[in-house]
């Protein structure tokens, strides 16, 4: 499932629409959105097999990657865990975040560690582009979309 904020699931009133259906209410989205982040099983920490998601930056305009200040690397495992680090370089904040993917919808969210909100989230499927939308849910109900940017791993600058 590919989420397209804004056209295939967008917010209208108090509702949330997909496929211009009412799947709930705002309300209730930002707190299903909450309940998958929080619901990271429980391993051994070394059993734990992790795969690279990649470092997106993070922006509220369009191809603006050059200009960003915020910053995520995130990482899954075959369980479904999203485990990461979030970075504000404009604040030199840093920390880690943590949550899961809900097989059946595909959204993935996650959060500040130890934290409730606010909780990020899109699908596990726009995770693999190189430029996707993204929901940023707070306590107090807002929302807001956000653009997540891949950037590119760095070329190696001693090879030949």
């Amino acid at each position: 499932m590919y989420y397209s904020y804004g056209d295939n699931l967008y917010f209208e009133g108090d509702s949330v629409y997909y496929n211009n259906e009412v799947i709930c209410t705002t309300e209730e989205y930002a707190q299903q959105a909450q309940e998958i982040a929080s619901s990271v099983p429980e391993v051994e920490p070394d059993s734990v097999e992790w795969m690279p998601l990649g470092v997106f930056a993070l922006t509220q305009e369009e191809g603006s990657a050059e200009d960003a200040t915020l910053f995520l690397q995130l990482a899954i495992s075959k369980e479904g865990i999203i485990a990461g680090t979030f970075q504000n370089t404009a604040t030199d904040e840093a920390f880690e975040v943590e949550g899961t993917i809900d097989r059946e919808s595909q959204r993935a969210a996650w959060g500040k560690v130890d934290a409730d909100w606010p909780i990020m989230e899109t699908g596990i499927y726009n995770l693999s582009e190189s430029e996707a939308g993204a929901l940023l849910h707070f306590e107090s109900g807002e929302t807001q979309q956000w653009t997540l940017i891949r950037l590119d791993e760095p070329e190696d600058s001693e090879s030949p």
